[in-house]
């Protein structure tokens, strides 16, 4: 039986600077010792630290699997040149000639992936081992991959941004969409029709019971170098908006 750990949370913290980009890393121990999703480079001490305090080196990580290509999903992937790292197809076919419009895939994240010596390319239904399978679900990006674990009669998914936090399982629409608007919903739907537990890209593990997000762990975070009380520091509490990539239209994968 395959297991969960989350070692880094994500956060979809947004300022009027910039997008910090706090994506959630996971840790799943079976057969094989698994990481989904690597992080930034902002991210990267404590994601070291976060596998230590679990007993895991980055050389005992056998598999990598990239939920999607995106800069703040993957550029840590340096990390584990030991594991074999899985990636769609279409993901990486997409990443080596990006659309121009998308601020999420810079050109250089082709030339990042392949200097990975280990690439494996995995589709629809892919057995990463017994009871942990990768499902293609497209939309925010081309090659979106979903990891499903399956454990005494319930089905945890791991989401990536597919799912970016809890109130995107309540609305079924992703608030970022650099490929396709209708897969992007047809995949949260998806999700939302096998998922027990969701395990999101930028937020806390959740139940959806009802209308109700029922988050599985407390907000837990320290900000540094912000005065609350200076003028001129504001804290917005109001909704993401929905930005869709201009050009979507206008893309395939052939």
């Amino acid at each position: 039986m395959a297991t969960i750990t989350v070692l880094q949370h994500g956060h979809p913290i947004r300022t009027s600077q910039g997008i910090i980009g706090f994506c959630s890393t996971y840790l799943i121990r079976g057969e094989k010792t698994t990481l989904v999703d690597v992080g930034h480079v902002g991210r990267r001490n404590s994601l070291i630290a976060a596998l230590a305090a679990e007993g895991v080196e980055p050389g005992d990580i056998e598999t990598v699997l990239l939920t999607h290509a995106h800069w703040d999903h993957a550029q840590n992937i340096d990390l584990f040149p030991n594991a074999e790292l899985l990636l769609h197809p279409w993901e990486r076919k997409y990443a080596a000639a990006p659309h121009p419009n998308d601020w999420a895939t810079p050109a250089w994240t082709g030339a990042m992936l392949e200097t990975h010596p280990k690439i494996r390319e995995v589709e629809e239904g892919f057995d990463v081992e017994p009871g942990v399978m990768a499902i293609h679900t497209p939309g925010h990006s081309p090659g979106c991959l979903t990891v499903l674990v399956e454990n005494e009669g319930t089905t945890d998914a791991i989401t990536g941004d597919v799912l970016h936090y809890g109130t995107v399982a309540l609305t079924k629409v992703n608030p970022l969409v650099f490929w396709n608007e209708n897969d992007a919903t047809r995949s949260i739907e998806r999700i939302l029709d096998v998922a027990d537990v969701i395990y999101p890209g930028h937020d806390r593990p959740f139940r959806v019971v009802g209308d109700k997000i029922e988050y599985q762990a407390a907000q837990q975070m320290r900000v540094f170098g912000l005065d609350p009380g200076d003028p001129g520091t504001v804290f917005d509490a109001s909704e993401r908006p929905v930005w869709i990539m201009p050009g979507i239209e206008d893309q395939t994968i052939g």
